[in-house]
C-alpha cells in the first residue's frame, strides 16, 4: 500500500529554521578552520576539532529540524535513538577527517578534493543513516538517480565550504560562504527526501498522530548546546576579528630613532639582533 508523505507539515517554518541552523553551523565551523590556519601545525588540532564539531552538529540539527515537519499519513513515526545518535557521531567523525586533511595539507588541489569528498560523504551518510533510524508501519523505497544527485550536492557543498575556509579573509566573506553552505546542505536534504517513497504494510493505522516533534526536540538539545559553546569560544577569540598576529615588541636603544628600532627576536629562534652604527655625536651609555 502506497503511503502519502508530507515534508512541510508546518509550512515554510521548518525549512527556514533548518536553513538558518545549517548557516550557523557552517559559519562557526568555517571560522574555527580559518583560525586554525593562523597557527603552527602543532597547535591546530583543538580549533580543527571545534570546527568539525560545529559543522557536524549544525548539519545534523538542520536535518532533524527539517524532519519535524515530516509525517506519513495513517501511521505514526518514531526514531530509534541509538541509530539517530550514531548518525550524529558519523557526521562529526567524517567531517572531522575532511577538516583535518584540509587543515594540515591545505585547501587546494588534491587535499581539498579529498577532504571535501570525505566531508560530503559524511553529510550524505548522516542523512541516510538518520532516515534508517525511523520506525513506522512500512518501509522507504529510494530512487537511485535522486540519491546520487543528493550525494553529489553534498560533496560539492563540502568542497566549496572548505575552499572558502582556506580563503575567507574577514567576517563578510565567511558569512557569504555560510549562506552558500546552508543553501547547499538544505538542497541536499530535500533532494534526498524527494528520492523516497513510502510503502505501508497491512498494520498501518487509519487514524494516528504522525507528528514527530515531541520525539525530536530532546535529541536536539545536545547539539544545540555544543553550537552555543563553540559560538562563545569564537566570539571571545580576538584573532578571529583582527586576523593578524600580535605586534612584535621592539628593542628600545638610546640614541636610535623609533623608526630604526629593531624588533626583538624571540630567544628560541636563535637569532641575534644586528647592531646598527650609531650616528656621530649621538649619546651612548659609554660616552655619557
Amino acid at each position: 500500500m502506497q503511503g502519502t508523505v508530507d515534508g512541510f507539515g508546518y509550512g515554510a517554518a521548518t525549512p527556514l529554521v533548518a536553513f538558518l541552523m545549517a548557516c550557523l553551523g557552517g559559519a562557526l565551523g568555517l571560522r574555527c578552520i580559518t583560525r586554525s590556519l593562523l597557527l603552527p601545525h602543532s597547535r591546530r588540532p583543538v580549533w580543527l576539532a571545534l570546527g568539525a564539531a560545529a559543522l557536524g552538529c549544525g548539519i545534523w540539527s538542520m536535518h532533524f529540524i527539517a524532519m519535524m515537519g515530516f509525517s506519513i499519513e495513517r501511521t505514526p513515526v518514531h526514531y530509534d535513538q541509538p541509530i539517530t545518535y550514531a548518525s550524529l557521531g558519523l557526521a562529526v567523525v567524517m567531517v572531522g577527517v575532511g577538516v583535518f586533511i584540509v587543515g594540515y595539507r591545505g585547501a587546494t588541489g588534491g587535499p581539498l578534493f579529498t577532504g571535501g569528498t570525505v566531508t560530503g560523504l559524511g553529510v550524505a551518510s548522516m542523512h541516510y543513516l538518520g532516515m534508517a533510524g525511523m520506525r513506522f508501519h512500512g518501509q522507504f523505497v529510494y530512487s537511485i538517480p535522486m540519491v546520487v544527485a543528493s550525494v553529489v550536492i553534498g560533496v560539492a557543498a563540502a568542497v566549496a565550504a572548505l575552499w572558502a575556509a582556506g580563503r575567507a579573509r574577514g567576517l563578510l566573506p565567511t558569512l557569504g560562504a555560510s549562506l552558500l553552505m546552508g543553501a547547499a546542505v538544505s538542497g541536499m536534504h530535500y533532494t534526498a527526501m524527494a528520492a523516497l517513497s513510502v510503502h505501508l504494510d497491512g498494520t498501518a493505522e487509519t487514524t494516528a498522530d504522525a507528528r514527530t516533534t515531541a520525539a525530536l526536540v530532546p535529541m536536539l538539545i545536545g547539539p544545540l548546546v555544543m553550537l552555543v559553546l563553540v559560538g562563545v569560544v569564537v566570539i571571545l577569540d580576538p584573532m578571529l576579528v583582527v586576523r593578524r598576529p600580535a605586534p612584535v615588541p621592539v628593542e628600545r636603544r638610546p640614541g636610535v630613532p623609533a623608526a630604526a628600532r629593531i624588533p626583538r627576536t624571540a630567544p628560541h629562534q636563535g637569532h641575534h639582533p644586528v647592531r646598527r652604527p650609531v650616528r656621530q655625536g649621538a649619546r651612548t651609555p659609554q660616552n655619557r
